[in-house]
């Protein structure tokens, strides 16, 4: 049985940083994937970091050909709407997610990460991220109120046994910049009106409003996703990490074309207020499928 990256579903911690990287010229991708295996060691444990490794999914594919689903692809064209908003693609190579209780742990073993890949990989891409009042974002709504809970999650995160990458999962990773002079110069029913639930105790409207964030990425219409998202920034340039895990690609792109209003229909109104600036899938393999590709250790 496939054993899955348990940071997945590591709640609670308060430090987070993510890298993306690319692979170096000339490179093979098996040297690539044996890089990213190494880094799970008892290190990463014993320093209280949770890390999740995920891959362009042609990438992981090329290492090992049935490993993930053959329909995955990556973010490679940008996603445009009707009315010319554009979800841009900044599809990368490798992305490492490390999560601890504390930023110094986090920064010293996301450095050592860089150090260990560098003959391998560059780093294109780094975002460090926190949770905002427990389990709100920046525009003070409750973030994942339709998140399975922790029992109910793998079977909603994770590619099922008997299917090609059985244990691991698709990421959709998004950076999206918050507009908070113009969204905190909303009423709160203005607000409400456009999350399509109310701001103290995230109770969902019935009917939602056609155009709201709720009603454009309503889990009972595109299927379930199991979300990660923390804030990001500093005080001037900040946002929101989307980190959406799913058994399949084909919910995660469904509810972003629903957000743009592909094929007809309203925009997501949460978009006047917060800009996508990058845009990639990953497959998260199984770790027990990274393991096998881990060089030998010294004693073998």
């Amino acid at each position: 049985m496939s054993t899955p990256q348990l940071g997945i579903f590591a709640m609670g911690t308060t430090a987070h940083l993510y890298l993306e990287f690319d692979r170096r010229p000339g490179i093979e991708v098996r040297a690539l994937a044996t890089g990213v295996a190494d880094l799970r060691d008892e290190r990463v444990t014993t320093a209280g970091i949770n890390l999740v490794s995920g891959f362009r999914p042609e990438l992981w594919r090329d290492v090992l050909p049935t490993g993930a689903p053959s329909t995955l692809a990556g973010f490679d064209h940008d996603l445009v709407g009707p009315d010319g908003y554009v979800m841009p693609a900044t599809q990368h190579d490798i992305v490492l997610w490390f999560s601890g209780g504390s930023q110094d742990v986090v920064f010293d073993e996301a450095r050592r990460a860089i150090r260990e890949l560098g003959p391998v990989a560059s780093v294109a891409g780094e975002t460090s991220g926190w949770p905002y009042h427990h389990d709100r974002d920046l525009t003070g709504f409750v973030d994942g109120t339709e998140n399975p809970n922790l029992a109910d999650a793998p079977t909603v995160a994770l590619v099922p046994e008997g299917r090609p990458g059985a244990g691991g999962s698709v990421l959709l990773l998004q950076k999206w910049k918050h507009d908070m002079a113009s969204w905190e110069s909303l009423p709160q029913t203005t607000q409400e009106a456009v999350i399509g639930r109310t701001k103290s105790d995230s109770v969902e409207f019935s009917p939602k409003p056609p155009d709201s964030h709720a009603g454009k990425t309503d889990q009972d219409t595109f299927g379930e996703v199991f979300r990660r998202n923390v804030a990001y920034g500093t005080v001037t340039d900040h946002g929101t990490m989307f980190v959406g895990f799913c058994a399949e690609q084909g919910p995660l792109l469904a509810m972003l074309k629903s957000m743009l209003g592909i094929p007809s229909g309203p925009r997501d109104a949460l978009t006047k207020y917060t800009t996508p600036l990058t845009g990639a899938f990953y497959f998260v393999p199984a770790a027990s499928a990274l393991v096998a590709l881990a060089s030998p250790s010294p004693s073998e």
